[in-house]
């Protein structure tokens, strides 16, 4: 007797079957691999580039103790992958996780490459991470933690080399501790100059109007595009979202705002189904509260099967990697995917949804509102300016829907998908830059 959706035995098996279920079997950066083989297939590419751009330039490797607050020490494995830097300083985020591995920040890293170069934004592309799981850490120990790997970085990153940001598991008190260990480091004469030594930082701290939202903004504002090229009304629409964090939870808000109605999340605790729609600002707050959605009242507990089998008009990734399975993607009852998440869809997952019809707005195109955001940080803190925020989402939206059409022409002339589209322009800059400025000697 198969048990009813949502039910405490519906909800066990699913928790069940999601302990015993084996490892993603794609590797994460080979899967990155072959959609930029896909990609430059449709992009004339110099062979000399194509080499340089199948490893990143620089892979540093950290191993480094931290007194915990009962007095031990603990070693930490820390990651700066520096993949590309012909288009501007490298930039990346940094990211907190226990199952950070080297291949994983490789394919982040080379993401933001593609990404930045396919929004115009004059940085190169990187990415950073520790192995750790922040739960288990007070907030003492990660001041320790995320000071002693940037002294340990030392002059692998700077403001017009190498410039971090936040990512999953760090947010902006963690991009301050860094900033303030950076500028410690250094002369104190031009102590103030290296405040863009990383982005994201706290408003008081330097940071920029927007930026906390801004993935999110930027997922909303490539979803509008998206709706208002085939004439579909976001007014009324359903969605739902994998991820509850920074991300998920900003596009979500935003998304509420247009009148898109929430019927299914995911996180790390659960998932939740509410056909009349979640509000996302209590549930939100439920989740600064109890650290998850599990118990949330104004929605039903489901099972992870039942959420990706949940009817909507969008669907949001905005969690980790590898996310999207062929067997997931077959049971999708959705007419568009959104990645705010990098690398949501495996390459399995990405046939089942072509065969499907069901269209996806790229993870280096949709969620790129972060790094563009990051941007203007860095430049107002350059310039010693402070925008408004209406400046900030004036500049981020011209800027997502200037890319957004580019990948869209690219797209339609060639007849490829959008991810193959999004790749092959930011080739092709790359490759013209390339060109232009020769390799050294």
């Amino acid at each position: 007797m198969k048990a009813a959706p949502g039910s405490a035995v519906s909800v066990a098996n699913a928790d069940l079957a999601r302990a015993a279920e084996p490892a993603p079997v794609e590797n994460f950066f080979e899967v990155h691999l072959t959609q930029l083989a896909r990609a430059m297939e449709h992009a004339p590419m110099q062979k000399h580039v194509r080499l340089i751009l199948s490893e990143p330039k620089n892979e540093i490797i950290v191993n480094f103790p931290v007194k915990m607050d009962d007095g031990n020490f603990k070693l930490f494995t820390g990651y700066r992958i520096q993949h590309n830097n012909i288009m501007g300083p490298y930039k990346g985020g940094l990211r907190y996780h226990h199952e950070v591995t080297l291949d994983e920040v490789k394919a982040l890293a080379a993401l933001m490459t593609y990404k930045c170069a396919l929004l115009e934004v004059p940085f190169g592309g990187a990415k950073g991470g520790i192995r750790l799981h922040t739960r288990e850490h007070s907030t003492s120990e990660l001041e320790r933690i995320t000071r002693r790997f940037t002294h340990d970085l030392g002059n692998n990153i700077g403001p017009e080399y190498d410039i971090p940001a936040p990512d999953m598991g760090t947010n902006s008190q963690m991009m301050v501790w860094m900033m303030d260990t950076y500028m410690n480091m250094h002369n104190l004469s031009d102590k103030n100059a290296q405040r863009r030594i990383v982005t994201g930082k706290s408003l008081t701290s330097g940071g920029s109007r927007g930026r906390e939202k801004a993935t999110g903004q930027g997922v909303v504002y490539c979803i509008q595009e998206w709706a208002d090229e085939r004439g579909f009304r976001l007014d009324g629409c359903s969605y739902t979202v994998q991820g509850f964090g920074n991300v998920g939870s900003h596009t979500a808000q935003i998304l509420s705002r247009l009148g898109a109605v929430l019927v299914a999340v995911q996180d790390h605790t659960g998932s939740l189904y509410n056909p009349e729609g979640i509000y996302p600002r209590k549930l939100i707050d439920y989740v600064q509260t109890h650290g998850g959605i599990a118990g949330y009242a104004g929605a039903q507990a489901i099972s992870d099967e039942e959420f990706w089998a949940a009817d909507c008009d969008i669907c949001i990734p905005a969690a980790l990697e590898l996310q999207i399975t062929a067997e997931i993607a077959r049971n999708l009852k959705c007419r568009m995917i959104a990645e705010a998440a990098n690398g949501p869809t495996t390459l399995e997952a990405e046939a089942v949804l072509r065969e499907r019809n069901i269209e996806v707005l790229p993870d280096i195109m949709a969620n790129a509102g972060g790094v563009v955001v990051s941007y203007f940080e860095w430049i107002q803190n350059k310039r010693s300016e402070s925008w408004q925020l209406q400046e900030v989402d004036s500049r981020l939206h011209f800027m997502m829907k200037r890319a957004y059409h580019e990948m869209r022409a690219f797209a339609r002339e060639r007849g490829v998908d959008n991810r193959t589209a999004a790749l092959a322009v930011a080739l092709e800059r790359i490759n013209t830059v390339y060109i232009e400025r020769g390799v050294f000697p």
